[in-house]
């Protein structure tokens, strides 16, 4: 091979193999049941890829392969892997793009063929499409899918006449259906007799993977500079809280326990790839449509903790996030200036804001430029917080809110904990980091409080009085709903 690039300290002991072992081993397991808890960006979804083509490209085999991905451009992606991997074996395999399965359902897959007649059908995470169809099963990103357990009790029948069930994913919370399978091999005699692999980002540096990786990256690029130990603290550094770098890569499924938000509960509410949601400074959304009705939640700080700014679109039942705007180390006079640029949308109906200590000053000044109709100053004690919280947690339960696939956001909802005092009081804590409080968090159930109770504005007349009236009497009378101490929070 050429002059290794980079500063590994590690070579895998066969550096010009294309595999490393514990992506050989994934390869070479031909149980019925595979089971693989693992690190983000390893390079494991790669190789189930190559074990598919390696599968079904054989004259002698029978059975076609059916692969559920995390959504439909992962489907693609795993559709490309397996083409180059047709390319190197040198077998016969034709794209035939993406096909229609089930019209009614709106099922598609993207085909493979090879010249044996038998395809591998990549497909998003839809459990019906994997209904009534025999062969080998991949679900891959298994606990990323919004109900596993669904897709899991439709795909393993599938395999009844032949081929095998392999499971792959990161672990998303203790509750999750995949960590009760691996908990089943693991603690519960493994009752379905699954073959399990466990392989965290420790493992993989320790066979080799820095190595690999730096022979593919780009000169001038910072990685190259790293030993194992340099890398493995730059992605953990880079990780939005000490949970998620456990869980992301080091198979350390986050408790869900103690959370007031599972992750299965945020994943379910969570935007899909594709949807378009962001909203401008112009006032319209990337789909090029204009809001009719938003909400605002702002959580106010200054040095450490962030203001956070939350928009939430309300169309029916439904919640959807449409801006969330991170201010950290501005001035009042900055952060107002975000304030108000949203605020002088039209679509705006009306916006709480935490005036407690630091969000004094913004909320007073904000609802004197904007009105007392438009702008509610909310005060945070240990009673508001409850009833700001659960609102939240029902919103995510009954799947009537949407908010960003993002790290950060999801770190700051899972960072909030329940607790209950000796004096049977409950309180909402969360451990300050160095991105902030839960702001995002707050943000959002105040967006959602001001969402729950809308601003009113109306006119009336009054009645006509007998008698002798002058022209005041007949002066129509404009009155704003009474917003200050809305929803019982004061």
């Amino acid at each position: 091979m050429n002059q290794p690039r980079g500063k590994a300290k590690i070579v895998p002991p066969e550096p010009d193999r294309l595999f490393l072992p514990f992506q050989q081993r994934w390869i070479d397991d031909t149980s019925r049941l595979k089971l693989m808890e693992k690190s983000r960006q390893i390079g494991v979804s790669w190789s189930t890829g190559y074990a598919a083509v390696e599968r079904t490209a054989p004259k002698e085999n029978r059975n076609d392969q059916w692969v559920s991905s995390r959504d439909d451009i992962q489907a693609r992606l795993f559709l490309e892997d397996c083409k180059r991997f047709a390319g190197i074996l040198n077998v016969a395999a034709r794209d035939l793009g993406a096909l229609v399965l089930d019209d009614d359902k709106k099922i598609s897959a993207y085909v493979l063929h090879f010249a044996n007649g038998r395809r591998i059908h990549s497909m998003s995470s839809n459990p019906d499409a994997q209904a009534g169809k025999r062969g080998g099963r991949v679900l891959d990103e298994f606990a990323l899918h919004p109900d596993p357990r669904k897709l899991y009790s439709i795909a393993y029948p599938g395999i009844t006449w032949g081929g095998q069930l392999e499971i792959v994913s990161t672990h998303r919370g203790s509750a999750n259906f995949f960590n009760e399978l691996v908990e089943d091999v693991k603690h519960r005699g493994n009752p379905k007799g699954f073959s399990l692999h466990t392989v965290s980002l420790q493992n993989a540096l320790d066979q080799g993977f820095l190595f690999k990786l730096q022979q593919a990256l780009p000169a001038g690029d910072e990685r190259l500079a790293m030993d194992e130990g340099e890398y493995f603290d730059f992605i953990k550094s880079g990780c939005a809280s000490e949970e998620i770098f456990l869980q992301e890569y080091m198979c350390v499924p986050a408790d869900d326990e103690g959370a007031f938000l599972s992750f299965d509960l945020i994943a379910g509410c969570e935007y899909r790839g594709g949807e378009a949601w962001q909203l401008f400074a112009d006032g319209m959304l990337a789909d090029g449509r204009k809001p009719t009705e938003l909400y605002v939640g702002v959580d106010v700080g200054r040095t450490r903790d962030l203001t956070v700014i939350w928009v939430i679109e309300r169309i029916g039942a439904m919640l959807f996030t449409r801006a969330v705007i991170c201010l950290q180390n501005m001035t009042f006079s900055e952060q107002e200036a975000h304030l108000y640029e949203i605020m002088a949308l039209p679509a705006v109906r009306r916006c709480c804001i935490d005036d407690t200590g630091l969000g004094m000053q913004l909320a007073e000044r904000a609802q004197e430029k904007f009105g007392t109709y438009r702008v509610e100053p909310v005060r945070f004690t240990a009673n508001v917080k409850e009833a700001l919280a659960y609102p939240v947690r029902a919103a995510f339960e009954d799947k009537s809110i949407r908010i960003p696939h993002d790290d950060k956001i999801r770190a700051d909802l899972r960072a909030i904990r329940k607790t209950t005092t000796a004096a049977g009081n409950i309180r909402f804590l969360a451990e300050s980091g160095p991105d902030g409080h839960s702001d995002r968090f707050w943000a959002l159930a105040l967006a959602k409080h001001a969402a729950a109770n809308p601003a009113v504005e109306y006119a009336y007349h009054p009645v006509r009085r007998a008698g002798r009236m002058d022209a005041e009497d007949n002066r129509p009378v404009k009155v704003t709903a009474g917003l200050g101490r809305c929803g019982g929070l004061w």
